[in-house]
């Protein structure tokens, strides 16, 4: 299985790159495992919506030209169903079973993601109702990753 994050944005912070990079080793016994970053556009204080949204959609068109035809792709969105992590392994071991052998999870920028991502997404997952900084949602949603892999082959994780 291919499990790909396409997100907006570089990490500056080394505390959240190593965080990652502990998370990609793990997942290295399970999975190929990659984070495809894409440029962020600047955003000026008070932009119009107008402005938003065609940030939005230049951020999100470099974001579809990095998945795969074929993916199964996750879009990480607030209004996305909410699951738990046996849930989350289960969606991804499902999709596996089903044929795919590559889950592409996308995270937006500070603006979200324009409506061309979204009509491109499979699931919507979401896991808060708060709303994060894209670079720690890489973190977290590594982790999840590695969680459900250590669910789905019966192996002990902290819960």
């Amino acid at each position: 299985m291919k499990i790909n994050i396409v997100c907006v944005g570089k990490i500056k912070e080394k505390f959240y790159v190593d965080a990652i990079a502990e998370y990609a080793k793990r997942l290295s016994k399970y999975c190929s495992f990659e984070i495809v970053e894409v440029a962020d556009e600047k955003t000026p204080d008070k932009a119009s919506e107008a402005l938003e949204d065609q940030i939005k959609e230049k951020e999100g068109k470099r974001i579809l030209a990095k998945i795969k035809d074929d993916a199964y792709v996750c879009t990480l969105e607030i209004k996305g169903k909410k699951l738990t992590s046996p849930g989350f392994a289960d969606l991804i071991e499902k999709t596996t079973v089903s044929g795919k052998s590559n889950i592409t999870f996308v995270i937006g920028g500070s603006l979200g993601l324009h409506k061309c991502v979204l009509d491109r997404s499979d699931y919507a997952i979401s896991f808060s109702d708060m709303t994060f900084p894209h670079q720690l949602m890489r973190v977290i949603l590594s982790e999840q990753i590695y969680r459900a892999y250590r669910i789905i082959n019966n192996e002990p994780y902290h819960k």
